[in-house]
């Protein structure tokens, strides 16, 4: 039987204040609860339905008492208290990469679908403004589907990131209303693509590094409709036509 106590410390799991007290975030479903076994990440604690899962480390639960521990709207299947990892950002080694830059990207639906598409598109790493919602968020970890154990997310001062890769060279894109049309303009394979605020956009001290502004047209070029795109389907296009270009070199 589950205690209050471990109820407690799951529910508290759904702030970013209790994440960073304990160094645990929650993990639910099956699936995403295998692959965290199979990963080199530490599970802490691990509560399953019967007949799921075995070991020392699982706790067999009823589904009267799932109900009381997932932090879903339709409770899960299995639930897991996992080690937060600790990752070192390293500018210099990203010179060859292509990486994704998140400035303020606040919610945890579009963080958690970014990080997806950067799993699908081969990026490894994404730096993110301080201000960026937590990827270790519920919402985002569900949202990932996975593509969290596969992509590291760095949280760092954004601005004084990308001032340090443009002075080693890195070329900085960004979008923009006002930017190049990226179908026409010439993309490296390598570089920071800087995806911005749901609301704002790119912040002015985040733009002031940007060396190459894009923009996704819309089509027909001149047909007035939405005014913007959502940003993580302004990424997925963006990151779509980096590595089509990629694809067409080799």
């Amino acid at each position: 039987m589950i205690t209050k106590a471990e109820i407690q410390l799951v529910r508290s799991l759904a702030d970013k204040r209790g994440r960073n007290e304990t160094g645990l975030f929650v993990a639910e479903g099956a699936k995403l609860v295998g692959e965290l076994r199979d990963s080199r990440w530490r599970i802490h604690r691990l509560y399953a339905l019967e007949g799921l899962f075995t070991g020392s480390d699982v706790t067999v639960v009823t589904p009267k008492e799932m109900e009381r521990l997932s932090l879903l709207t339709t409770p899960s299947n299995t639930l897991a208290l996992v080690e937060i990892p600790r990752r070192t950002l390293h500018p210099a080694a990203l010179a060859d990469q292509l990486v994704l830059a998140l400035d303020e990207v606040q919610n945890p639906g579009n963080l958690g679908t970014i990080i997806r598409l950067a799993d699908w598109f081969g990026i490894h790493e994404i730096v993110c403004s301080e201000g960026t919602a937590d990827c270790f968020n519920p919402k985002v970890i569900q949202a990932t589907m996975g593509a969290i154990l596969r992509v590291a997310v760095h949280y760092t001062s954004l601005p004084r990131f990308l001032e340090e890769a443009r002075q080693q060279g890195m070329p900085v894109y960004g979008t923009f209303l006002e930017g190049e049309n990226i179908y026409q303009t010439t993309l490296s394979p390598n570089g920071i693509l800087v995806m911005g605020n749901e609301g704002r956009g790119i912040t002015p001290a985040c733009a002031a590094q940007v060396s190459h502004k894009l923009f996704i047209p819309p089509y027909p070029a001149d047909r007035r409709g939405s005014e913007s795109l959502n940003v993580a389907m302004a990424t997925g296009i963006a990151c779509a036509e980096f590595r089509r270009r990629t694809s067409a070199t080799k």
